[in-house]
């Protein structure tokens, strides 16, 4: 067997609509908007914001945590100790400058959706366009990709659950029940993340329940979330002081960068709405629509946010978990807090909700081409939902939110998720020119010239993550390959021989 060979896309979709491994589609265009939204305005808008605008910085010097960019700029002697600058107010800049290589990206997502609408998202569009060996390594980075992020967000609700009993009972879960085990790779004492891994566990439950139970869901908690976001920004306004946006870019462009790989995971939303294919009434309308609207929308709300946190505190204090909590009640505004915060619990089940639901699509479909055991391609024969896939994804992104804290989790994801936007721009060029007469619900403009820039923006992103974290990517992969080569490839060989 070719390591390089690829899977046709008639023969995808007749898969897709085999009676025991099929969907129920159900999904509408504003269902597809809400489960983008639902996915991008999660931690990221009331957590990382701040993390991303102070920076991080080490108890000990090691070009390890530097941006790989800056290594290759200024050498490892020269980085050793500043740790990860952070964009200061300019992260505003930062969400604008990952929206628009999330836009580019978006742009190739769905064309590639609109043409293959199949469960599996870059896995899918991978396998058709340049290979199984790619398909898998897409596959098995997607894995990484959901569930760290998921991770990190559980965390962030924990922190933000702690906020609003402290606001309005006085009283908070002590640190050894609801903090990580393990931060800035060191022992914290703490013994389990409970508020993180229970709330994992709720959610498997309704998304074991059905799609349109989720979904419905999903939809009532996005239009609250939405509601505290627009509070926070009319309501905050009010006390900005503009020194505080002084300097704008403390760091410059390192720091932009720097701030924009940190960020980037938060806009993986249109990811989870090119998973719905197969359970989506109209793919080739509705998938591209709902997943170019979500990037306009999260990116207007996303620099607003941005703006506002960092008018009305310092950028140097904003590096914990519940930034816009904590500058809320900085400023005594605790009406405001208690209905934010409120919202940013609500944004982030809604996010988590999502995140899980496209994990768990991912090894259905990885399940259903024979390269995971059939066990995750299994449908409950009710609810019509990959129940053995959702559950154990629960409960493996339940424990390890409950051990690691949020910054090394945030960039593990944001640089399997560039690769994936990488690959799905590529496989846009290679099908125009293979399949260039296959019916296309959506086109890219100007192919190569876009998918081009997606690459080049996904590639500037990933060389501006730390070297560490390159590492451990690595070392994912080269886990990957193993089973790949181990088992995947030689269960391939028996079924087919």
């Amino acid at each position: 067997m070719s390591l390089l060979r690829t899977k046709s896309i008639d023969a995808l979709i007749a898969a897709s609509e085999e009676p025991n491994v099929r969907l129920k589609r159900t999904l509408g265009v504003w269902s597809l908007v809400a489960l983008g939204i639902g996915s991008v305005i999660g931690s990221g808008i009331f957590t990382l914001t701040g993390t991303a605008a102070a920076g991080v910085t080490f108890n000990y010097p090691s070009f390890l945590h530097a941006p790989v960019l800056d290594i290759l700029m200024r050498g490892t002697e020269a980085v050793s100790s500043i740790g990860r600058p952070g964009a200061g107010p300019a992260i505003s800049i930062s969400f604008l400058l990952v929206a628009i290589a999330c836009g580019l990206a978006g742009l190739c997502y769905a064309e590639m959706a609109s043409m293959i609408p199949v469960a599996g998202s870059a896995y899918t569009y991978a396998y058709a366009s340049l290979g199984e060996i790619v398909a898998w390594i897409i596959g098995w980075d997607l894995i990484l990709e959901y569930a760290v992020s998921n991770m990190a967000v559980a965390v962030g609700f924990g922190a933000y659950l702690n906020d609003l009993m402290d606001n309005a009972l006085g009283f908070h879960l002590p640190a050894h029940l609801s903090g990580p085990v393990i931060a800035a790779n060191q022992l914290t004492g703490n013994w389990f993340n409970v508020p993180a891994f229970l709330v994992l566990m709720v959610l498997t439950m309704v998304l074991v329940r059905g799609i349109k139970e989720s979904i419905e869901t999903n939809n009532v908690m996005v239009m609250i979330k939405l509601g505290a976001i627009l509070l926070f920004i009319f309501g905050a306004a009010r006390a900005v002081q503009v020194e505080n946006w002084r300097p704008f870019a403390p760091n410059g462009w390192t720091g932009i960068l720097t701030g924009g790989a940190l960020v980037f995971f938060t806009y993986i939303g249109f990811d989870s709405v090119s998973t719905a294919a197969e359970e989506c009434k109209r793919p080739q309308r509705d998938l591209p629509i709902g997943i170019m609207a979500t990037l306009v929308i999260c990116a207007v709300l996303y620099a607003s946010v941005a703006l506002v946190l960092t008018g009305v505190q310092n950028w140097t204090t904003l590096n914990n978990a519940a930034p816009v909590a904590n500058a809320l009640k900085a400023l005594g505004m605790d009406n405001l807090r208690f209905a934010v915060t409120v919202g940013a619990l609500v944004g982030m089940i809604s996010s988590l909700m999502v995140f899980q639901y496209g994990q768990a699509r991912i090894w259905f479909a990885m399940s259903r081409d024979r390269l995971l055991p059939n066990l995750f391609s299994k449908v409950h024969p009710v609810h019509r939902t990959p129940h053995i896939s959702t559950w154990i994804a629960g409960f493996v992104v339940g424990i390890g939110a409950g051990i690691w804290d949020i910054g090394a989790l945030a960039e593990l994801s944001n640089i399997g998720t560039l690769f994936a936007f990488a690959i799905a721009s590529a496989g846009v060029i290679v099908l125009r020119r293979t399949q260039p007469d296959r019916a296309r619900g959506f086109r890219v403009p100007l192919v190569p010239l876009v998918p081009g820039l997606a690459i080049f923006f996904c590639l500037l992103l990933m060389f501006s993550l730390p070297l560490l974290t390159w590492i451990a990517f690595f070392i994912w992969l080269a886990i990957g390959l193993v089973i790949y080569f181990g088992y995947s490839r030689r269960r391939i060989a028996e079924l087919e021989g």
